[in-house]
């Protein structure tokens, strides 16, 4: 079954400057700035959240169609997602705009300047997916996108009935309370970080058994402490799986949205999809870049039997 991966598509380019910001800033000077830094180090990567996303459901075996806008670049992420049998057939391409982009340049104390264009992004809700779904969708994520277009998703999904996740993510400050409190009241998982998690209590006005209460499932993911998933009838704690290497932590909570998407595919229970889900952050972290890591089926089950002590359910 199909599992429709909705949300932004973007080109990363990364850059590291080998030396140090607060070297060349002057704070009393900061009214007129006027600074530039060498950056002899530099690499593009493929990203955006539905992009991260599906490449990571794909290695799991999954089937995962995109739901997204890109712009005329948008030639070698194309072909980069044909290479890995990932569905682009519902990704609208505009050809006056560009793919939004992130230019991201992080200083030797891992501090970050970065510039974001939206975009074929902030027409994203021109996708529309009423009438496109296709019928043997078995879910479906809603990851950020634009305002609209995250809110048009999660309705066009929920009126067919299609189990979706909604999973603001940095999106989350383009909701004001009226506007969060609505959509939750249509959404039947909820996936956030535990800052996120805050924001939306904050944002809300709800206590947490509220929210909870609104919800089939709330996924809170805690970094390094792992994960926390509620259910009306149960709480699951859900621990780290252990990484060889710290590299790169972005793009870590796209691949735990795959992983637990994969386990509810295959219909395993909270304890083993948050499982997985927390084993394909750990991957994830040990590469740079947001797609760049692999592995065989034999090698994930037999990480997961090492770092949780269970087997993978066949």
């Amino acid at each position: 079954m199909p599992t429709l991966i909705c949300g932004s598509l973007a080109y990363d380019t990364i850059m590291v400057f080998q030396d140090y910001f607060r070297k060349h800033i002057l704070p009393d000077r900061v009214h007129m700035l006027n600074v530039s830094f060498t950056v002899p180090e530099m690499r593009r990567d493929f990203g955006g959240c539905a992009g991260n996303i599906a490449y990571n459901l794909k290695l799991l075996g999954g089937n995962p169609a995109i739901v997204g806008t890109a712009g005329q670049d948008f030639g070698p992420y194309a072909e980069h997602l044909g290479n890995h049998g990932i569905d682009t057939s519902l990704i609208r391409i505009l050809g006056s705009e560009y793919t939004a982009q992130a230019f991201i340049t992080t200083d030797l104390d891992d501090n970050q300047i970065t510039a974001f264009h939206p975009g074929a992004m902030f027409s994203a809700h021109t996708n529309q997916l009423a009438g496109r779904i296709p019928p043997e969708t078995g879910w479906a994520i809603v990851a950020p996108d634009g305002l609209a277009a995250m809110t048009q998703h999660l309705e066009d999904l929920r009126e067919t009935g299609i189990p979706t996740i909604f999973d603001p993510g940095q999106g989350l400050p383009l909701f004001d309370g009226d506007a969060l409190r609505q959509i939750l009241e249509k959404a039947e998982y909820l996936s956030v970080n535990d800052y996120e998690c805050e924001l939306v209590l904050s944002k809300t006005g709800w206590s947490l058994e509220t929210l909870r209460d609104h919800l089939n499932a709330l996924i809170v993911t805690r970094g390094e402490h792992g994960s926390v998933i509620y259910t009306s009838s149960a709480t699951f704690d859900i621990p780290p799986a252990k990484p060889d290497a710290l590299l790169d932590p972005t793009g870590c909570g796209d691949a735990y949205r795959a992983g637990l998407l994969h386990g509810l595919e295959q219909g395993w229970d909270w304890a083993v999809s948050g499982r997985v889900a927390s084993l394909m952050g750990c991957y994830k972290i040990e590469k740079a870049g947001t797609q760049n890591h692999s592995f065989t089926p034999a090698e994930f089950a037999e990480r997961f039997r090492q770092n949780f002590g269970i087997t993978l359910p066949a």
